[in-house]
Protein backbone atom coordinates (compact mmCIF):
# COMPACT_ATOMS: atom_id res chain seq x y z
CA UNK A 1 0.00 0.00 0.00
CA UNK A 2 1.29 3.46 -0.93
CA UNK A 3 0.89 5.84 1.99
CA UNK A 4 -0.47 9.30 1.09
CA UNK A 5 0.28 12.57 2.88
CA UNK A 6 -2.18 15.42 2.26
CA UNK A 7 -0.60 18.76 3.09
CA UNK A 8 -3.78 20.77 3.47
CA UNK A 9 -3.51 24.57 3.49
CA UNK A 10 -6.62 26.71 3.71
CA UNK A 11 -6.72 29.74 6.06
CA UNK A 12 -10.54 29.78 6.08
CA UNK A 13 -11.35 26.09 6.03
CA UNK A 14 -14.54 26.59 8.03
CA UNK A 15 -15.96 28.64 5.13
CA UNK A 16 -14.92 26.27 2.34
CA UNK A 17 -17.81 24.12 1.12
CA UNK A 18 -15.54 22.46 -1.41
CA UNK A 19 -12.77 21.35 0.91
CA UNK A 20 -15.16 20.30 3.66
CA UNK A 21 -16.80 18.01 1.10
CA UNK A 22 -13.50 16.67 -0.25
CA UNK A 23 -12.12 15.87 3.19
CA UNK A 24 -15.30 14.62 4.86
CA UNK A 25 -14.38 10.92 4.62
CA UNK A 26 -10.65 11.19 3.97
CA UNK A 27 -9.60 11.15 7.62
CA UNK A 28 -10.82 7.56 7.95
CA UNK A 29 -8.82 6.28 4.97
CA UNK A 30 -6.19 3.78 6.21
CA UNK A 31 -3.52 4.94 3.74
CA UNK A 32 -4.01 8.68 4.17
CA UNK A 33 -2.46 11.11 6.65
CA UNK A 34 -4.37 14.41 6.63
CA UNK A 35 -2.04 17.18 7.80
CA UNK A 36 -3.71 20.59 8.23
CA UNK A 37 -0.81 23.05 8.21
CA UNK A 38 -2.79 26.09 9.36
CA UNK A 39 -4.20 24.11 12.27
CA UNK A 40 -0.81 22.65 13.20
CA UNK A 41 1.16 25.88 12.83
CA UNK A 42 -1.10 28.89 13.57
CA UNK A 43 2.02 30.99 14.24
CA UNK A 44 3.73 29.80 11.00
CA UNK A 45 6.54 28.32 13.13
CA UNK A 46 6.96 25.11 11.13
CA UNK A 47 8.70 22.12 12.73
CA UNK A 48 10.99 21.36 9.79
CA UNK A 49 12.38 18.08 11.13
CA UNK A 50 8.90 16.71 11.86
CA UNK A 51 7.76 17.68 8.36
CA UNK A 52 10.74 15.87 6.86
CA UNK A 53 9.88 12.75 8.84
CA UNK A 54 6.32 12.84 7.50
CA UNK A 55 7.57 13.16 3.93
CA UNK A 56 9.89 10.19 4.31
CA UNK A 57 7.04 8.06 5.71
CA UNK A 58 4.81 8.56 2.63
CA UNK A 59 5.12 7.71 -1.06
CA UNK A 60 2.43 10.09 -2.37
CA UNK A 61 2.37 13.77 -1.42
CA UNK A 62 -0.62 16.06 -2.08
CA UNK A 63 -0.50 19.83 -1.93
CA UNK A 64 -4.22 20.54 -1.33
CA UNK A 65 -5.18 24.20 -1.42
CA UNK A 66 -7.42 26.81 -3.04
CA UNK A 67 -6.07 28.98 -5.83
CA UNK A 68 -5.44 32.38 -4.25
CA UNK A 69 -4.37 35.09 -6.70
CA UNK A 70 -2.95 32.48 -9.09
CA UNK A 71 -0.97 30.72 -6.38
CA UNK A 72 -1.45 29.01 -3.03
CA UNK A 73 -2.07 30.38 0.48
CA UNK A 74 1.00 31.77 2.25
CA UNK A 75 1.42 28.77 4.55
CA UNK A 76 2.23 26.45 1.67
CA UNK A 77 4.94 28.79 0.36
CA UNK A 78 6.36 28.97 3.89
CA UNK A 79 6.37 25.17 4.09
CA UNK A 80 8.11 24.80 0.71
CA UNK A 81 10.74 27.41 1.55
CA UNK A 82 11.62 25.90 4.94
CA UNK A 83 11.15 22.15 4.54
CA UNK A 84 12.54 21.48 1.06
CA UNK A 85 16.07 22.36 2.07
CA UNK A 86 19.13 22.37 -0.16
CA UNK A 87 21.22 19.31 0.56
CA UNK A 88 18.18 17.34 1.70
CA UNK A 89 15.47 17.77 -0.93
CA UNK A 90 17.61 19.13 -3.77
CA UNK A 91 21.16 20.10 -4.64
CA UNK A 92 24.24 18.02 -3.94
CA UNK A 93 23.22 15.02 -1.86
CA UNK A 94 19.61 16.21 -1.80
CA UNK A 95 17.76 13.10 -2.92
CA UNK A 96 15.57 12.36 0.12
CA UNK A 97 12.37 12.73 -1.90
CA UNK A 98 13.58 11.17 -5.15
CA UNK A 99 10.90 9.10 -6.87
CA UNK A 100 7.99 10.14 -4.66
CA UNK A 101 4.76 11.14 -6.43
CA UNK A 102 3.30 14.58 -5.85
CA UNK A 103 0.41 16.64 -7.20
CA UNK A 104 -1.77 19.65 -6.42
CA UNK A 105 -5.41 19.19 -5.43
CA UNK A 106 -6.87 22.61 -6.07
CA UNK A 107 -10.14 24.52 -6.06
CA UNK A 108 -10.88 27.68 -8.02
CA UNK A 109 -13.82 30.02 -8.35
CA UNK A 110 -13.25 30.24 -12.09
CA UNK A 111 -14.39 27.38 -14.30
CA UNK A 112 -11.99 25.28 -16.33
CA UNK A 113 -12.89 27.16 -19.51
CA UNK A 114 -11.80 30.42 -17.87
CA UNK A 115 -8.29 29.04 -17.33
CA UNK A 116 -7.16 29.04 -20.95
CA UNK A 117 -5.29 31.26 -23.40
CA UNK A 118 -8.61 32.68 -24.63
CA UNK A 119 -10.26 32.67 -21.22
CA UNK A 120 -10.61 35.26 -18.49
CA UNK A 121 -7.47 34.13 -16.65
CA UNK A 122 -5.35 33.81 -19.83
CA UNK A 123 -3.42 30.76 -18.63
CA UNK A 124 -4.33 27.12 -18.08
CA UNK A 125 -4.35 25.65 -14.59
CA UNK A 126 -1.29 23.63 -15.58
CA UNK A 127 0.54 26.83 -16.42
CA UNK A 128 -0.55 28.49 -13.17
CA UNK A 129 0.96 25.54 -11.29
CA UNK A 130 4.31 25.48 -13.11
CA UNK A 131 6.23 26.78 -10.03
CA UNK A 132 5.00 23.72 -8.10
CA UNK A 133 5.90 21.41 -10.98
CA UNK A 134 9.40 22.86 -11.18
CA UNK A 135 9.81 22.58 -7.40
CA UNK A 136 8.90 18.90 -7.59
CA UNK A 137 11.27 18.38 -10.52
CA UNK A 138 14.10 20.11 -8.66
CA UNK A 139 13.51 17.69 -5.78
CA UNK A 140 13.56 14.72 -8.20
CA UNK A 141 9.96 13.90 -7.43
CA UNK A 142 7.43 12.70 -10.01
CA UNK A 143 4.90 15.47 -10.59
CA UNK A 144 1.41 14.35 -11.58
CA UNK A 145 -1.34 16.47 -13.15
CA UNK A 146 -3.58 18.34 -10.72
CA UNK A 147 -6.92 17.22 -9.36
CA UNK A 148 -9.15 20.26 -9.73
CA UNK A 149 -12.55 21.41 -8.55
CA UNK A 150 -13.37 24.52 -10.57
CA UNK A 151 -16.27 26.91 -10.95
CA UNK A 152 -16.88 26.45 -7.24
CA UNK A 153 -19.41 29.29 -6.87
CA UNK A 154 -21.85 27.45 -9.12
CA UNK A 155 -21.52 23.96 -7.65
CA UNK A 156 -24.51 22.31 -6.03
CA UNK A 157 -24.32 19.94 -3.07
CA UNK A 158 -24.73 17.08 -5.54
CA UNK A 159 -21.80 18.39 -7.57
CA UNK A 160 -19.65 18.48 -4.44
CA UNK A 161 -20.61 14.91 -3.56
CA UNK A 162 -19.54 13.91 -7.08
CA UNK A 163 -16.13 15.55 -6.70
CA UNK A 164 -15.64 14.08 -3.24
CA UNK A 165 -16.33 10.60 -4.62
CA UNK A 166 -13.85 11.21 -7.46
CA UNK A 167 -11.20 12.40 -5.02
CA UNK A 168 -11.67 9.36 -2.80
CA UNK A 169 -11.47 7.13 -5.88
CA UNK A 170 -8.21 8.83 -6.85
CA UNK A 171 -6.67 8.29 -3.44
CA UNK A 172 -7.80 4.66 -3.47
CA UNK A 173 -6.20 4.07 -6.86
CA UNK A 174 -2.92 5.73 -5.91
CA UNK A 175 -2.71 3.90 -2.59
CA UNK A 176 -3.70 0.40 -3.68
CA UNK A 177 -1.93 -0.08 -6.98
CA UNK A 178 1.05 0.86 -9.11
CA UNK A 179 -0.64 2.79 -11.92
CA UNK A 180 1.10 3.68 -15.16
CA UNK A 181 2.50 7.01 -14.00
CA UNK A 182 3.80 8.06 -17.41
CA UNK A 183 0.37 7.41 -18.94
CA UNK A 184 -1.30 9.43 -16.17
CA UNK A 185 1.01 12.33 -16.92
CA UNK A 186 -0.35 12.58 -20.48
CA UNK A 187 -3.65 13.93 -19.10
CA UNK A 188 -3.99 17.63 -18.20
CA UNK A 189 -5.95 16.74 -15.04
CA UNK A 190 -6.21 13.70 -12.82
CA UNK A 191 -9.97 14.19 -13.19
CA UNK A 192 -9.57 13.30 -16.88
CA UNK A 193 -7.59 10.17 -16.08
CA UNK A 194 -10.32 9.04 -13.66
CA UNK A 195 -12.97 9.55 -16.34
CA UNK A 196 -10.88 7.54 -18.78
CA UNK A 197 -10.40 4.72 -16.25
CA UNK A 198 -14.16 4.69 -15.65
CA UNK A 199 -14.78 4.44 -19.41
CA UNK A 200 -16.60 7.77 -19.48
CA UNK A 201 -14.36 9.49 -22.00
CA UNK A 202 -11.62 8.88 -24.56
CA UNK A 203 -8.03 9.87 -23.91
CA UNK A 204 -8.15 12.67 -26.48
CA UNK A 205 -11.25 14.24 -24.93
CA UNK A 206 -10.77 16.80 -22.18
CA UNK A 207 -14.19 17.46 -20.70
CA UNK A 208 -14.93 20.61 -18.78
CA UNK A 209 -15.41 19.65 -15.17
Amino acid sequence: MNRILILFTHPRFEKSRVNRALLKDIGQHPAVTLHDLYERYPDFNINVEREKELLLEHQVIVWQHPIYMYSAPAMLKQWIDLVLEHGWAHGEGGDALKGKWIFNAVSSGGARSEYAANGFNRFSMGEILIPFQQTATLCRMIYLPPFAVQGTYRLTDADLEHYAARYLDLLNRLSQSDPDIEFIRTFPFLNDWLLFEAGETHHDQHPSL
